[in-house]
């Protein structure tokens, strides 16, 4: 696992032999079932997360309702930001959808981290941007798509989920019912077909 998470990191930046030793020491690596939850709302986070393997849902308790926020997969990091950098109760829920590795990076580790080398700090600013710009889009797409635009993006820049996740969160991330998630796809189908005929 630890070779697949340098190969992974290496995304970010190529790390010298000191620095990938001091990783290989301090990595804490745990795996989680299909559907665990990970980090309740309530919880204080105090841990950034790294995905190796796997999927892991964010979602939010909505007046009892469950609503999906975001799918992270491999090479994702996750961290209710808000609560670890002011020290809140976090409102985000993380939820394993299928089995699934994640390292784990406590505040401790990652403040060594940033003293040993400015690499780490240059990775932890490129994971803060590449968030950013995953939530702005996110935004944009509630702003200035339908639903059967929001649907056909995601199947063009992130397929495989229709794979990997249940429809009834893809659904909730599209903001529609799992009824509109049908109709919706049974257009897209029909219309891909009539296309290639």
């Amino acid at each position: 696992m630890f070779e697949k998470f340098l190969s992974l990191i290496n995304y970010y930046v190529a790390l010298n032999e000191e620095e990938i030793g001091y990783l290989r020491d301090v990595l804490v690596v745990k795996q989680h079932k299909k559907g665990e939850v990970i980090f309740s709302e309530g919880q204080v986070a105090r841990t950034i997360y790294f995905v190796l393997e796997g999927c892991v849902r964010l979602f939010y308790n909505v007046d009892g309702a469950d609503k999906t926020a975001f799918f992270f997969t491999e090479g994702k990091f996750i961290c209710a930001g808000a609560s670890y950098t002011f020290g809140t109760p976090a409102r985000e829920n993380y939820q394993a959808v299928e089995n699934t590795v994640l390292v784990h990076l406590d505040r401790q580790t990652i403040d060594q981290l940033l003293q040993l080398s400015p690499k780490f700090e240059l990775i932890a600013r490129i994971s803060i941007e590449d968030e950013l710009i995953t939530s702005q889009q996110l935004i944009a797409s509630f702003i200035t798509l339908s639903p059967e635009e929001r649907y056909t993006e995601l199947l063009k820049t992130n397929g495989d989920l229709f794979r990997r996740v249940p429809q009834h969160y893809i659904a909730s991330f599209l903001g529609i019912s799992q009824e509109t998630l049908s109709r919706i796809k049974r257009r897209v189908v029909i219309r891909e077909g009539k296309r290639k005929s």
